[in-house]
């Protein structure tokens, strides 16, 4: 197993000087060679049993774990960052020695402070080994004066299989400090965590997407990953400069706009030493649907040295944090009691006179057109779920509707009768407008409903359908296909077919009146 681990690490370290050196005969022959060892690809540690020591201890940060300890418990006792109300995805921090970038970076360490998160991909350039692509360490961990940190070797296998340009290079991290530096303060402001280290140099936009893309497959659906962008931000001898470029820079940062990011870089427009990690991580954010970048704290060496004039050496430090744009309620809790009231009174109304239940309603929010599905449970079980997509009538006239329908119009079960009430509960959905989307990549699993339709068919799952049955993004809508749709499983990958997306805010008796 150990020479077949070691094969593969090796495999991986040469895969793209084997691009550029061997015919693609060659190539592939190599490649089928190392598939025939299958262990490699089966055992988690693809990774060696190593441990890399730290090269960055009583330099950048001191030596001394108490010392150390201490000094990391004053960074953040005196860190004041703004509150970022939504789950934090990211953070952008630097990583010069910390008596420069210690305070700095104590503000988005402030933010996490105690946060269940179980994997830190930490992405920082390789300042004094030139390569290009992206290199894992190819150690089992990684180790600094407080202990050690377990590397998420799984993690990083997945990531080596899904991206070319993932590489085992050890030699990239031997020298470098831009990552070990981050790994004391989240040993101390996180209680159990592994790490998943990553040099990026000399890279193209493209290889930024691509590894992206990468970590969103490696990520998934999990909630307790936290991505750290290690990076400065202006170097040079000229003070009044540095104030100009970072500025600019931290607007692109604001905007997150990781291609102008990317390109403003390569044109020597913007500066981050760690840019790559940055722009990898604004596109990965945006795809996972995290798109508000806040700063914390921006400063740079000379206010710290108290040296601002031209001619001494100058860095710029920003703490950053990103999560997601909180979305303003389309209804508020007084609303919402309305239409569960409404709901309730139309089913007892329809079982005892047949008719619907005349109600009238002055708020302008329940006067709005909007979609909206009732969802009834009895006991725990579902019971009944019916509801209009768009939206034709005033919103409080469609709960209306939709519940009666929900009660007594849904053909899968038997309609509700007046002993069932006790046991009712009711849940309602309020949709917004549907929009179409060209690629099911722009659905976000378990925030969107989605619509299908191929000619005469269609069918929709409500965004919560996600969460309820465990279901990934391709079984989610093989079954809406196939379940809710009368279409094959797979139509949704057909060409022919139409996907719409919406969001729901749902809302039920037991939320409401508890």
């Amino acid at each position: 197993a150990d020479s077949e681990r070691s094969a593969f690490i090796a495999f991986l370290s040469m895969r793209r000087s084997l691009k550029i050196i061997f015919s693609l005969g060659l190539f592939f022959a190599l490649l089928a060679a190392c598939l025939c060892l299958p262990a490699a690809f089966s055992n988690e540690k693809i990774l060696a049993e190593t441990i890399k020591q730290p090269n960055a201890a009583g330099a950048f940060y001191p030596q001394d774990a108490q010392e150390l300890s201490a000094m990391i418990d004053g960074f953040l006792s005196s860190a004041s960052p703004q509150a970022v109300s939504g789950d934090i995805f990211s953070i952008i921090v630097p990583h010069a020695g910390y008596g420069f970038s210690g305070p700095t970076a104590a503000f988005a360490y402030k933010l996490i402070q105690g946060r269940p998160y179980k994997t830190v991909v930490v992405i920082g350039p390789s300042h004094y080994y030139g390569f290009s692509g992206i290199a894992l360490p190819g150690t089992s961990a990684m180790r600094t004066p407080l202990g050690e940190v377990p590397v998420d070797q799984a993690f990083c296998r997945r990531l080596a299989q899904a991206d070319s340009d993932v590489v085992i290079d050890g030699q990239a991290f031997e020298k470098e400090h831009s990552i070990e530096v981050q790994l004391p303060f989240l040993q101390k402001v996180l209680p159990d965590f592994k790490v998943v280290p990553i040099a990026m140099n000399n890279c193209t936009f493209t290889v930024c997407k691509g590894f992206a893309a990468a970590l969103k497959g490696a990520i998934g659906n999990r909630k307790d990953v936290l991505v750290v962008a290690s990076t400065d931000m202006y170097h040079g001898y000229d003070y009044e400069e540095l104030e100009r470029v970072d500025e600019l820079t931290l607007a692109y940062l604001k905007e997150m706009n990781a291609e102008g990011l990317y390109y403003g870089l390569m044109e020597n427009k913007l500066q981050l030493c760690g840019g790559l990690g940055v722009v990898t991580a604004l596109a990965l954010s945006k795809e996972l649907g995290h798109n508000k970048l806040v700063v914390l704290k921006h400063t740079n060496s000379a206010v710290v040295t108290g040296k601002m004039q031209k001619g001494v050496w100058t860095v710029g430090y920003a703490s950053c944090a990103i999560d997601k744009e909180e979305e303003r309620p389309m209804l508020n809790q007084d609303e919402r009691k309305k239409l569960l009231e409404i709901a309730r009174r139309s089913i007892e109304s329809y079982l005892k006179t047949g008719k619907k239940l005349e109600v009238g309603e002055a708020d302008p929010e329940l006067n709005q057109e909007m979609g909206a599905f009732v969802t009834l449970h009895h006991r725990g079980r579902l019971r009944g779920c019916i509801g209009n997509l768009t939206g034709t009538k005033p919103l409080y006239l469609t709960v209306r509707d939709m519940a009666v329908e929900a009660a007594a119009g849904d053909p899968r079960f038997a309609p509700v009768e007046a002993k069932d009430l006790a046991g009712l509960e009711i849940e309602i959905s309020v949709l917004s407008p549907v929009q179409r989307v060209d690629s099911a990549e722009k659905i976000q699993l378990g925030t969107h409903g989605v619509l299908v339709k191929r000619g005469f068919n269609s069918g929709v799952f409500l965004p919560q359908v996600a969460g309820e049955t465990g279901w990934s993004k391709e079984e989610f809508l093989s079954q809406l296909c196939a379940q809710k749709a009368g279409l094959p499983a797979d139509c949704w990958k057909d060409k022919a077919a139409e996907l719409y997306i919406f969001t729901a805010e749902v809302f039920s008796e037991k939320n409401i009146f508890p």
